[in-house]
């Protein structure tokens, strides 16, 4: 068993058995899909709904380590303290900077999947690398740690898709019962706009219809055909950068300067704060690497679509985050599931500000899209992990087979959009957010990782894409991870070795057996 877990896939094996016409994909996307994809991944939800807790944080009475970060227990007990804080500090009007911070680190980390997916052309982004250069045990958890980061990620987004469907018939003027407009598990209860309460906290008679038939349309969408996706998804990322260009040109307008008074008032620990709870909103980029098997020259045109996304998604990011924390004072917008929507209609109550109603319609209509971009793009990555799990042994060989006429996996992609369609109906799964944070930052690290290890093992394999600077930047992309994670709280990291345990069970009682060097 120990040198199984160990073993590795050649890289040439791995091209090859992507090329065999039974588990081939239909090869038609470019540099400038990919960059949709990418965008579509990133600029959904959380710039609409996540911006809101990064700013204010999560306030609390209690201070208890299970919510702490564990860098503040890290400091507590180097200190001979306890370092539980009450509640998490938000980044205030710095957040410009927590955006930069994760920028950076995604920008470091994306050139390491640049290199890598210039190298591996294979659908399992991550799951894949790892398998080429840690072995078996380590693709295994990796794979298993992004069936868990776009699972979480998605019900969170069809949830906050949701809501922002309730805003827009309030904008309509019509009320319909809210019974089938929210989940059946309400932690928080649910309150109208006077913030009377609906429904007390906890379960109640309900299902979340818009959030359940937005992941099943987006399925069958997904099952039809990667160059369907890519068009229908090229013209959402259109809709939703034209909404936040319209919220950015027309909020400048309102922005009152002492709004940035005090700029970070939570210090350096907010903006760290701010950037661990703000990095799932970058996350996704990744799944341009995901689908390097559907490019027609994935040397060339993925690297180009990393580094684009990463600089435009920085770009209109910053803009929201000035503009938002500018019109708009940075302690309201705490706990705010829909920040930017929100403001836009405090705002428009005010002197002159009527002409941000339409503006606030439009807004409304570009974080809708984006959210469903995101579910789409993600859905899409899900299934392809799933895939490549399954074409390696790991996962049942149903996972891997090929849609006859479309050339996608249809039953992947099915099973994974019933299994995130039924539990966005019901559960609010917005807290767990930050689940997908940490899944993604490990996985992150052993990207980064696997690049210095290729670089060792197989210098002189040809690399459409290098990382400059030698291993400076893949060990700066480890490190920086590492300090995001540090970020987040105790819970979450309970949380996720809970799951990878589970992971680890599965292999070692099922997948281990099925695997090509199991025998060997």
């Amino acid at each position: 068993m120990p040198r199984q877990i160990f073993a590795t896939k050649s890289i040439d094996k791995l091209i090859t058995e992507s090329e065999r016409p039974e588990n081939s994909l239909h090869k038609t996307l470019g540099p400038v899909s990919l960059t949709a994809l990418g965008i579509g991944a990133v600029i959904g939800s959380g710039i609409f709904t996540v911006i809101g807790t990064a700013i204010g944080g999560n306030p609390a009475q209690l201070a208890r380590w299970v919510d702490s970060p564990v860098v503040d227990l890290f400091i507590g007990w180097m200190h001979h303290t306890s370092g539980a804080v009450a509640g998490r500090p938000g980044a205030g009007p710095a957040l410009a900077l927590s955006l930069v911070l994760v920028a950076v680190v995604c920008a470091l980390t994306g050139l390491c999947y640049a290199e890598l997916a210039s190298m591996i052309p294979i659908a399992g982004s991550a799951y894949t690398y790892t398998y080429a250069t840690m072995g078996e045990l380590i693709a295994w958890i990796i794979g298993w740690d992004l069936i868990l980061e776009y699972a979480f990620s998605n019900m969170s987004v069809s949830v906050g898709f949701a809501a922002h469907i309730v805003d827009l018939l309030d904008w309509l003027g019509f009320h319909p019962d809210p019974k089938w407009l929210s989940p059946a598990y309400l932690p928080l209860g649910l309150q109208d706009l006077a913030g009377h309460d609906i429904y007390k906290q906890g379960w109640h008679f309900g299902f979340d219809i818009p959030a359940f038939l937005v992941v099943l349309i987006l399925t069958v969408i997904l099952v039809r055909g990667i160059r369907e996706s890519a068009r229908t998804n090229n013209i959402m990322v259109l809709i939703k950068i034209a909404a936040i260009l319209l919220f950015v040109s027309f909020g400048a307008a309102f922005i009152h300067p002492e709004n940035y008074h005090p700029f970070s008032p939570n210090g350096w620990t907010g903006v760290l704060a701010g950037g661990s709870i703000i990095f799932f909103t970058y996350i996704g980029f990744d799944s341009v690497s995901t689908a390097s098997e559907e490019c027609r020259n994935p040397r060339r045109d993925v690297p180009i679509g990393i580094i684009a996304t990463l600089v435009v998604c920085t770009i209109l990011y910053v803009g929201v985050a000035v503009v938002l924390t500018g019109i708009v004072p940075w302690a309201s917008v705490a706990g705010d599931g829909a920040p930017v929507v929100n403001a836009l209609k405090r705002v428009s109550l005010m002197p002159g500000g009527h002409r941000l109603h339409f503006v606030r319609l439009g807004v409304l209509i570009g974080a809708l899209v984006g959210m469903v971009s995101s579910i789409l793009v993600f859905q899409l990555g899900q299934a392809r992990v799933w895939f490549a799990m399954s074409r390696d042994g790991l996962l049942p060989d149903v996972f891997s087979r090929i849609h006859p006429r479309f050339r996608t996996p249809a039953f992947a992609t099915w099973v994974a959009g019933i299994l995130v369609a039924i539990p966005s109906g019901l559960f609010d799964v917005g807290t767990l957010a930050e689940m997908s944070n940490i899944g993604t930052l490990f996985a992150f690290v052993l990207v980064s990782a696997g690049v210095i290890i290729l670089r060792y093992k197989d210098p002189h394999r040809h690399r459409g894409f290098r990382v400059p600077f030698g291993p400076v930047i893949p060990i700066l992309s480890v490190l920086f991870c590492i300090l995001l994670m540090a970020g987040l709280p105790a819970r979450t990291w309970i949380r996720f070795f809970v799951w990878l345990i589970v992971g680890l069970f599965v292999y070692v009682f099922y997948s281990r057996k099925r695997s090509e060097f199991y025998k060997a």
